[in-house]
């Protein structure tokens, strides 16, 4: 028997397939998508050497320290009242119970009296019965080295994903879908250069997830382009990979809105605990929706993939050359 793997499911044409809507031709519009982000990546490589980062306090070091008061904590409040006393780069955020208190401070401060003066400025402002549980300095070499954690784990992520999608699908496919998400962590961290948001270790989980789902966003469509390069029988690689990407463009959407309404939630109304972990995602969200068409499978396509690189390999089946020989 022949292997029946897809024959039933095979059409002749483009015009066999039954489409929701009309057909997009995305690949018509690559190069001026080439264009745009190769703009994008110049302006936010010219921020990121020009400007730097703002490091937070979990790469720069400072002094950590640990409040209880006597009442539920109004966080709004506590950041206002040091910022008047001169504490404006102070963060400050709940650690466990609506009673307990983080507060960190840069290490530019060099008062060897700081969890006194901050006591201070919190019994005579909030609340009388203020207890300074811990105080801690984080020195600057542990900076470093979270930042070089960071920097190897992103590095180590990429190099992972590429052989992942380059033993499950093409490495056209796989170079297209690291050179993607190597684009939107460049976009993301320009953003963050140019308007000076600070950077802590919130914003290191946020890269790694945008990685996550741009990667999960572009296997969507190579898996469609497979599956299609072995559908349709008389089609070129340009028309196979238009007709993918219409067909996942609604599942596309539904999950970038529906994911984005909820990062804008939290960049709204989360507070400045995750402001950038929030604003990662959403630029890394954006931008990975787009590099997705535009980067990944576009590259793959300039890169040379063809039908034949897609189709599972012949293999011959068990006692076929024998039964050739008998008479």
């Amino acid at each position: 028997m022949k292997n029946s793997t897809n024959v039933d499911n095979q059409v002749e044409t483009l015009n066999d397939i039954k489409l929701p809507y009309k057909l997009i031709h995305f690949m018509r519009y690559r190069l001026i998508g080439y264009g745009f982000s190769l703009l994008v990546v110049l302006i936010s490589l010219f921020f990121i050497v020009t400007k730097g980062f703002n490091w937070g306090l979990d790469f720069t070091g400072g002094t950590v320290i640990d409040t209880t008061f006597s009442q539920p904590a109004d966080l709004p409040k506590l950041r206002q009242v040091l910022a008047e006393n001169g504490l404006e780069s102070a963060v400050v955020q709940a650690s466990g119970g609506v009673r307990d208190v983080m507060v960190r401070v840069p290490a530019s401060f060099n008062d060897p009296n700081l969890g006194n003066h901050i006591k201070t400025i919190l019994s005579d402002n909030i609340d009388k019965n203020v207890n300074i549980r811990s105080i801690e300095f984080v020195g600057p070499n542990v900076g470093e080295e979270l930042t070089t954690s960071a920097i190897y784990a992103t590095l180590l992520t990429l190099a992972m994903l590429l052989v992942y999608v380059g033993f499950r699908f093409e490495w056209r496919l796989a170079l297209g879908g690291i050179l993607a998400l190597a684009h939107d962590v460049i976009v993301t961290l320009g953003v963050f250069s140019m308007l000076q948001v600070e950077v802590d270790l919130t914003f290191v989980a946020a890269i790694l997830s945008v990685i996550g789902y741009s990667l999960n966003d572009s296997i969507v469509v190579f898996d469609r382009v497979r599956e299609n390069f072995r559908k349709i029988r008389r089609a070129s690689t340009v028309e196979i990979i238009n007709i993918s990407l219409s067909q996942t463009l609604s599942r596309t959407l539904m999950t970038s809105i529906t994911t984005l309404i909820v990062v804008v939630a939290l960049l709204l109304f989360g507070g400045p605990t995750i402001h950038s972990f929030s604003l990662a995602l959403l630029i890394g969200i954006g931008f990975g929706t787009y590099s997705s068409i535009y980067i990944a499978i576009a590259l793959a396509l300039n890169f040379g993939l063809k039908r034949e690189h897609m189709l599972p390999p012949k293999v011959d089946k068990e006692g076929a050359d024998q039964e050739a020989l008998l008479p």
